[in-house]
């Protein structure tokens, strides 16, 4: 079976990297891919939202099975356009999307269905909402009604900072013009459940938790992840028992209800509270960088995953026990702005997967092409042997523009310490 992943980050590397140890596949295509995913998949250039020619070289090259990685993609319809060539394509429709490319839809569809959350208002006017968050206090949770690359949310701990997050989104548009929902803020770890889904039927991944702040000790601005890991030692049993039966599985009959039903990856941003397990955010798709750490865990084959809930058949998941941490390299300067075109040496040198983020090659050399740029990972019978391998693996790669984090873990390290 030939395969067409669609994107070009470290999420879409995991996936190449997971479908390349399929007996299943004989090739893998990309579009648009980076430097790293071209080691092991046929990169196109076609953009991720160019949805009539993918569509196009789906059909031409007879494809058996695309893999959709953005939210981009699936905001514009990707899924709908394949479906009516009658192209196999893993994902779910532009409606379904919706519980990701629109805050509103999701809260509204939890507020309906009884899916536990936190309390929230919406609002398109800058003077009722700034009049609102003055009437609940601070601190307070703002989102942007829309795809923001994970960056549309903010934790406001003073009126100021809620202030200029509503300035940002109501008046200046910085994300586009749109709507902001504001949330009472809930307290507790957060972590991410990603579920296979098709219709009504879940099925549940490995547990992961990802680092979103850029520096050590959870300081400085919101990012779209500087590393994740896998499996979450502070989430028991009984609490992914609860968040598959009182959110994921309700919340897929919710969109099949009223019309909508999801085919593909519900990506679940939980919070243990004190009073429970709560929805952050739904995304409708895998997590960035969750996936990175998860994949590898997966000793089930992904393409007879990916073709089973396509094709609304039977999924068996089966998983390694061995612990996954990853670290992520970003430019100096991300998520401001940062320069692009240094190179990276000493990638040969690592001793575990290395998933491309954001890179390009440049006659047989390997160049910074983003703000997140590398997904280190290590490996362990525990997730201190895979905090310790991430680093040693991090310490061989030469680059003079990039940073990371050293503390990806450091709940879960906590924990295993008591």
């Amino acid at each position: 079976m030939k395969v067409l992943v669609i994107g070009s980050g470290g999420r879409e590397h995991a996936i190449v990297d997971a479908l390349s140890r399929s007996a299943r596949v004989e090739k893998i295509y990309c579009a648009p891919g980076n430097a790293g995913i071209a080691r092991q998949a046929e990169c196109v250039a076609i953009r991720e939202t160019d949805v009539e020619r993918l569509r196009d070289f789906a059909a031409e090259r007879r494809i058996g099975l695309t893999v959709v990685g953005p939210e981009a993609a699936l905001a514009v319809g990707i899924v709908d356009a394949f479906r009516a060539a009658g192209l196999r394509i893993f994902g779910p429709t532009k409606a379904a999307a919706r519980i990701e490319s629109s805050k509103e839809f999701a809260k509204e569809l939890m507020s309906r269905h009884g899916v536990p959350t936190a309390a929230y208002r919406t609002f398109d006017d800058y003077g009722q909402a700034r009049a609102y968050v003055e009437q609940q206090g601070v601190p307070i949770v703002l989102k942007y009604d829309g795809l923001a690359a994970g960056k549309g949310v903010v934790v406001a701990r003073t009126m100021d900072e809620a202030d200029a997050a509503l300035r940002d989104m109501l008046l200046d548009d910085r994300f586009g013009a749109g709507r902001v929902v504001i949330e009472e803020c809930l307290t507790g770890p957060e972590f991410s459940f990603m579920c296979f889904v098709s219709g009504e039927n879940v099925w549940p991944m490995v547990s992961a938790q990802d680092h979103k702040r850029a520096f050590d000790g959870d300081r400085g601005p919101n990012t779209g992840g500087m590393g994740a890991y896998s499996p979450v030692p502070f989430i028991t049993l009984d609490d992914e028992r609860y968040a598959l039966e009182r959110i994921m599985r309700p919340v897929a009959a919710a969109l099949v209800s009223e019309g909508c039903p999801f085919t593909g990856v519900l990506y679940g941003g939980l919070m243990k509270t004190p009073q429970g397990i709560k929805v952050i955010e739904f995304n409708a798709r895998f997590g960035d960088p969750e996936t990175e750490v998860v994949l590898p865990r997966l000793a089930s084959d992904i393409a007879d995953v990916f073709c089973a809930v396509a094709d609304g058949g039977e999924v068996a998941l089966q998983w390694h026990d061995f612990a996954t941490l990853g670290i992520v390299l970003a430019s100096k300067g991300y998520p401001g702005d940062y320069a692009k075109g240094v190179e990276i040496k000493g990638l040969d040198a690592v001793d575990d997967t290395v998933y491309h983020m954001g890179t390009r090659s440049d006659e047989g050399r390997v160049l910074t092409n983003g703000g997140r740029v590398l997904f280190v990972l290590g490996r362990g019978a525990t997730l201190g042997e895979a905090h310790a391998a991430a680093l040693r693996n991090v310490a061989r790669i030469d680059c003079d523009n990039l940073f990371h984090r050293t503390d990806i873990g450091w709940q879960a390290l906590d924990e295993t310490k008591k």
